[in-house]
């Protein structure tokens, strides 16, 4: 299954998102949608899940749960904006997304994409998908996922 994730808008919907994300089965938003507009833009793709972020603190984006876990393709996504990635090793780091049965922890905030396997899980951040801040170039995700197997892709705007 694949799907698409995207972080970090703050009310912009760069027009490149929908031809790159056109095809997938679900899209996964990882907070600061910043409109409830964007949610709107990117159901027209696909069916998505999103959370909060920490900027969603009115309108129809400071509904969504600050924590969403959904079965995806045969594996477990644990969705949330925030997250503090554990060391290698770090195993109490780990266990708060392992009670959740998670494969894979999709989340944002920082606007750097980032994607590597800690402790058997795939923790990726898709980077920020709104318009240019912080010297980060925009990007996007794709997650390719079968039962028991999580691969990403980041995709830059």
């Amino acid at each position: 299954m694949l799907i698409g994730v995207v972080s970090d808008t703050h009310g912009f919907y760069d027009p490149r998102v929908h031809p790159i994300l056109d095809g997938v089965e679900h899209i996964l938003h990882a907070g600061d949608i910043g409109s409830g507009q964007i949610i709107e833009q990117l159901s027209q793709i696909a069916p998505v899940t999103a959370v909060r972020g920490n900027n969603d603190r009115e309108g129809p984006e400071s509904e969504f749960p600050e924590v969403e876990t959904l079965e995806l393709g045969g594996c477990r996504i644990y969705l949330t904006h925030i997250v503090k990635v554990p060391k290698e090793g770090d195993d109490a780091g780990l266990a708060q997304y392992l009670e959740h049965g998670a494969d894979a922890v999709v989340f944002g905030h920082s606007h750097f994409a980032f994607h590597e396997q800690r402790g058997g899980l795939t923790f990726f951040n898709p980077g920020a998908a709104g318009k240019r801040r912080f010297k980060v170039v925009p990007s996007i995700g794709l997650l390719e996922l079968e039962p028991g197997r999580v691969a990403g892709r980041i995709l830059v705007l």
